[in-house]
């Protein structure tokens, strides 16, 4: 049997990379994804130095000419994609009395638009299969618009609204779609070098850990189809909710 693929849409320095390691070790072939391909290689270097197996890919997740050639190229030259997860996150916060149209739709096609192309692409392949596992990466302003984030906000509803409807539609086809809520700051160098107090609960496990994220989503991706998780709520013992 050929080695399954568990393709990461936005392998970034925090979760993405945590989420690529956790499926390379658990036997997977980690197909991971950013705009600027060089910006994997430590990430690839890691998974490979660990004995894992990882594939870089340099592509824009809001065009869907690269979607389309990204998943046949994998699908054809590499292996059927098992599980395929989008964390694509386009957290810019300004007043909505200053928000350009440009950044408010670049936001959306980034944070919402881009789940869509890649969902749909991967969702093809895995009904004709019978399987697969789809896992939207979602925030607290996926169901709680915050002053000063109306673009994320917006961006992420439409990505939870689309996870709800993919799931109704693919689950009775054997494909597994979920939604998680991260409600909390991740540990990552953007919030350490911009809200240090928050970063300094680490020690008391007051933010979230990449790889606990991980763990989270190896879990639902295990998960038999007689108990499917859709929405999976992820946040510190001591945040407020």
């Amino acid at each position: 049997m050929p080695q399954p693929v568990a393709l990461v849409i936005g392998a970034g320095d925090a979760t993405g990379g945590a989420i690529a390691r956790r499926f390379a070790a658990g036997g997977y072939a980690a197909c991971v994804t950013r705009r600027d391909v060089d910006k994997l290689a430590p990430l690839k270097s890691a998974i490979e130095a660990d004995g894992g197996v990882c594939h870089a890919f340099g592509s824009d997740a809001r065009k869907e000419d690269e979607v389309v050639a990204l998943v046949e190229r994998i699908e054809q030259g590499i292996s059927p994609i098992e599980v395929m997860v989008f964390n694509i996150g386009a957290n810019v916060p300004c007043s909505v009395l200053e928000e350009s149209a440009s950044k408010y739709f670049k936001i959306w096609e980034m944070a919402c638009f881009s789940g869509f192309l890649n969902g749909r692409e991967v969702a093809k392949r895995m009904v004709a299969r019978g399987r697969g596992t789809i896992i939207f990466t979602g925030a607290t302003a996926s169901v709680r618009g915050s002053a000063g984030f109306a673009a994320f906000a917006g961006a992420k509803h439409a990505l939870r609204a689309l996870a709800q409807s993919m799931a109704r539609e693919l689950g009775p086809r054997g494909v597994h779609v979920a939604h998680s809520i991260i409600d909390g700051a991740i540990d990552t160098a953007f919030i350490r070098d911009n809200f240090p107090e928050r970063y300094a609960l680490k020690d008391q496990d007051g933010i979230l850990k990449p790889d606990s994220i991980a763990e989270a989503y190896w879990m639902l991706h295990r998960q038999p189809r007689d108990a499917w998780t859709h929405e999976l709520d992820l946040r510190p013992w001591m945040e407020k909710f």
